[in-house]
């Protein structure tokens, strides 16, 4: 009779290398399931559309943080997203000299069209889990997010 292997400890570096590997692929399995949808955009455009959707107007410095880009990064993914007619650099209400970055009524009708490209694409990343496994997975990974920002 043979019996399967024990499954081998994951190291400090090989679960490393493994959370990566899973932001790489989901961060793929999005762009196809847009590109698939005739969206032509990339991750940092996504994710700079549902920031400012779920946050609002915010100064570019603050996009760039949230969304963990350079400035010049963040200035060219700004270019582009203008440039398309999706978002809109605004004078900001009490600091003339400061813009923020809005939404237009196009950039919030894009988000709520490839919204569920997201979800489909983090539903199809995780149908193998059971319910259950889903939620403790959540709750591990929300454990070491706060472990890393100094929580608890």
């Amino acid at each position: 009779m043979v019996t399967a292997p024990s499954p081998t400890p994951l190291s400090d570096s090989n679960l490393g290398a493994l959370l990566c590997q899973v932001r790489n692929e989901l961060i793929g399995r999005l762009e196809r399931e847009l590109a698939a949808h005739g969206y032509e955009m990339n991750f940092s455009q996504y994710l700079a559309l549902k920031k400012l959707a779920a946050h609002g107007p915010m100064s570019a410095g603050e996009l760039a943080r949230t969304i963990n880009l350079d400035a010049g990064a963040t200035t060219r993914l700004l270019d582009r997203l203008e440039a398309k007619g999706y978002l809109r650099r605004q004078p900001h209400e009490q600091d003339r000299r400061a813009l923020r970055i809005a939404l237009t009524e196009a950039g919030q009708a894009l988000w709520s069209d490839i919204h569920a490209c997201g979800e489909r694409a983090l539903a199809e990343a995780t149908r193998g889990l059971a319910p259950d496994e889903h939620v403790r997975l959540h709750a591990m990974l929300s454990g070491i997010l706060a472990t890393l920002r100094g929580g608890n």
